[in-house]
């Protein structure tokens, strides 16, 4: 199977995931790629400005978007 993602690949969140305080746009790395019932998910770990894991977390493909070229990071302050 083809993966539109790839490990340790820096990427985008498509939605907002409340439940953990992100939002849509946070910057997010792949650490795996889970394969299950011709599904593709990715364990995403979300990082602070110190380079800390502040939460890692189980996502769907479409729940991800590529980072493109020419975004302005902004860092905030996680809200739970």
């Amino acid at each position: 199977m083809n993966k539109k993602f790839q490990l340790y690949q820096q990427v985008l969140l498509a939605k907002a995931l409340p439940e953990h305080g992100l939002q849509k746009g946070d910057v997010a790395t792949i650490v795996e790629i889970i394969d299950k019932q011709n599904k593709t998910g990715y364990s995403l770990e979300f990082f602070d400005s110190n380079g800390d894991t502040l939460i890692v977390t189980v996502v769907n493909e479409t729940d991800i978007a590529a980072v493109k070229p020419h975004l302005v990071v902004n860092y905030r302050e996680l809200q739970i």
